[in-house]
């Protein structure tokens, strides 16, 4: 799952690559993106959902946070960004929510940072700044930041605190598709109003486009209903710190990603860069598995 999350959320960049050659309206993109999902989650979530319902509904006030966070917070404002900021840019300010997720816990709830554990980050963020500057790490000065970038930081944000919520919050006892269909609902719902907005501000849908649908259908059923339900497993089996690591190879993936679909070939510092990322990753996990095993040891 520590493989597979990662490599489903870079699918994400090549279909916002499709959106933007479609002009479609990044809000819209967003809506449209959840309520597809849930609308094909929903006949399997169905029967978990009645059965569950009343578990469902006091669940709500941990619910509905991370429905905004997580469905909102977190795609909205980045499909904003990516009109106006470069896709190396989203790469390289996503790929740093697990530092953010580690400041968090560090700063919120006390948890302390080993040494071990801060040199995995630091091997992993290098990994993935190899990869970002292709090789060339002076080629990071060159880069600029303006308000796309502040979008995408803003979604960032977001993600670290849905990843952190996921294990912090007490979840309703219920079966996962019924979770993440309540998850979707609250997403959607949170996300409406400002497709509205943008609707009426003259941003609409260019509904006649055949890549409309394929958008979007591509973003339910992969970065919606796949990622985020094997992130949820990852959070919920290995702990929200384990699983924000997963981002860092998120750039490797989008670059993997771009070679048959955009015709970019990897090139050397890919390797290089796939290999420090992964043993940061392992770095930085197992201090926290060995420690996780200590706890669960029968005295």
């Amino acid at each position: 799952m520590l493989l597979t999350a990662p490599a489903l959320f870079a699918s994400n960049m090549v279909a916002a690559r499709w959106a933007h050659d479609a002009s479609l309206p990044p809000v819209f993109l967003a809506f449209g993106r959840w309520l597809l999902a849930l609308l094909i989650l929903l006949p399997l979530a169905a029967p978990a959902l009645r059965a569950h319902r009343r578990a469902l509904w006091r669940g709500l006030p941990a619910l509905l946070p991370l429905a905004v966070l997580g469905m909102g917070v977190a795609v909205a404002p980045q499909y904003i960004g990516a009109q106006t900021t470069s896709a190396t840019n989203i790469a390289l300010i996503f790929s740093c929510s697990p530092i953010l997720v580690a400041l968090l816990e560090a700063l919120i709830w006390r948890k302390p940072l080993s040494a071990l554990r801060a040199a995995g980050l630091g091997l992993a963020l290098g990994g993935v700044l190899v990869v970002l500057s292709r090789g060339d790490l002076q080629a990071l000065t060159r880069l600029a930041f303006g308000q796309g970038d502040l979008w995408v930081l803003l979604a960032a944000t977001g993600w670290a605190f849905y990843t952190v919520l996921q294990k912090r919050l007490t979840l309703p006892a219920v079966p996962d598709s019924a979770r993440l269909a309540t998850m979707m609902l609250g997403g959607v719902l949170a996300l409406a109003p400002f497709a509205g907005i943008e609707a009426a501000a003259g941003a609409t849908p260019p509904w006649s486009d055949p890549r409309l649908a394929a958008v979007l259908l591509f973003l339910a059923v992969v970065p919606s209903l796949g990622a985020y339900y094997v992130y949820g497993r990852l959070i919920s089996q290995a702990g929200p710190a384990t699983a924000g690591l997963s981002m860092f190879l998120v750039p490797v993936y989008a670059a993997l990603l771009a070679w048959p679909l955009l015709g970019e070939t990897p090139q050397l510092f890919h390797a290089y860069g796939f290999v420090m990322i992964l043993m940061g990753v392992k770095m930085a996990s197992s201090r926290m598995r060995a420690g996780a095993a200590s706890v669960a040891a029968p005295a």
